[in-house]
């Protein structure tokens, strides 16, 4: 983990390998909580990866994830306490998930504040995300990926001020759709880049 004027930024792994992110705390974050144990067995929230590993043998990310969510969530900080970012792209809550309109407005100010870096953010709290934006302006470098939470519905519909959508499917369904299956977001940025492709499909990752 890196800090950079209060905020660590993750160096990633695995699919993400190339990548860094601003990231928070998933095991402390009530909309994850509620939504990890959930009964509905096509909530993909109860697949989630990061409260696998949070809990177990990334534990020790913990920390420094809580840090962030405490900082970013607390209150809006001024420009000069936001991150100079020198990256192309920066990944956004690879772990976790919005929390409040302070989280969100601190995230657009970073955007704001490095124009030359791309942000992406997933995000299933489109509460959060309308409630901010139709009293603000969407900074052209700040994307919004809708990640719809249930399992095998792709929604071709992208809802107001987001980019894309973000689906899971199971191994066999949907197949020809899949674009985002078995590849290292490096060497794909679909969802990291403007382009014609709205809508994301994956296969279920079980954890």
């Amino acid at each position: 983990m890196v800090e950079r004027n209060g905020v660590h930024i993750s160096k990633m792994t695995g699919k993400l390998e190339g990548l860094r992110a601003i990231s928070t705390n998933t095991a402390t974050n009530e909309y994850c909580i509620k939504q990890n144990g959930t009964a509905k067995s096509n909530n993909i929230c109860t697949h989630c990866y990061s409260h696998t590993m949070l809990k177990s043998y990334r534990k020790n990310m913990q920390p420094a994830l809580q840090h962030n969510s405490d900082y970013l969530s607390s209150e809006v900080h001024d420009m000069d306490s936001l991150p100079v970012i020198l990256d192309a792209f920066m990944r956004l809550d690879a772990h976790g998930e919005l929390i409040n309109l302070n989280h969100l407005t601190n995230l657009v100010n970073m955007a704001v504040k490095n124009p030359h870096c791309r942000f992406v953010l997933w995000t299933k709290r489109n509460d959060i995300v309308v409630k901010y934006f139709k009293d603000n302006d969407k900074p052209s470098n700040f994307a919004l990926i809708y990640s719809n939470p249930i399992i095998s519905t792709v929604m071709g519909k992208v809802p107001r001020y987001f980019d894309k959508t973000f689906n899971n499917v199971l191994e066999d369904e949907k197949v020809e759709l899949q674009n985002c299956t078995g590849q290292k977001c490096k060497d794909c940025l679909l969802c990291y880049t403007i382009n014609n492709t709205t809508v994301i499909v994956e296969k279920v990752k079980k954890y």
